[in-house]
């Protein structure tokens, strides 16, 4: 069975976000709070955690994957960021976004669209993923926690621990955070596609 880690979601403690971020350096799978729903998250090297994280989701490995980021700073190591694109991020982060971009270098193949080279990235509000970014120094590898024949995520910590076991290591509970995933934007192209409506709002890419 998952641990069940309590965090406050406006001020985390950071004894119990250092343990999160223990698990995670140690090869674990967590579904953690972010502000558009919950998520399932794992280190950015973990290939096994990776091919789990796919498993609970049903999902091939034509299905982006996101890379969850700290700050603009941070994303940029990550995704090939143009002065159009620049702005157009700048402005709608932090918040409910995922965008698609080419990848750098430091992405691994595997977490790359296979055909198109690119990699979600975004940039959470939520303050307990905010404490743990900071603590990690690194990016969390990460999906919706939406699970196969599920019409809505997830909201509530308990039932997910309940629910998944020991698919994922640790559930990290800070309360309600919604049900609506992110708004994801496809800027790998010249002209923006929104890909998903969701919690972001759409207008400054339609």
């Amino acid at each position: 069975m998952a641990r069940h880690l309590d965090v406050h979601p406006a001020d985390p403690q950071p004894r119990v976000i250092a343990k999160i971020a223990d698990i995670v350096r140690s090869g674990g799978v967590i579904a953690y709070p972010t502000d558009s729903c919950y998520a399932l998250g794992c280190q950015l090297g973990n290939s096994d955690g990776i091919a789990r994280i796919r498993a609970i989701r049903q999902l091939d490995e034509r299905h982006h994957l996101t890379l969850v980021c700290r700050d603009f700073a941070q994303l940029g190591q990550y995704a090939k960021v143009d002065n159009r694109v620049f702005r157009a991020v700048k402005a709608a982060t932090p918040g409910s976004y995922t965008f698609i971009l080419p990848a750098t270098r430091e992405v691994p193949r595997k977490l790359q669209h296979p055909g198109k080279k690119t990699i979600g990235v975004r940039i959470p509000r939520h303050r307990v993923t905010q404490a743990l970014l900071a603590e990690l120094g690194e990016p969390l590898v990460s999906t919706t926690l939406l699970l196969p024949g599920q019409d809505e995520p997830m909201t509530q910590g308990w039932e997910i621990a309940d629910q998944l076991g020991d698919a994922v290591d640790a559930v990290i509970d800070s309360g309600d955070c919604g049900l609506e995933p992110t708004t994801i934007i496809d800027l790998s192209q010249d002209e923006p596609e929104i890909l998903r409506y969701g919690a972001g709002d759409p207008s400054a890419f339609e």
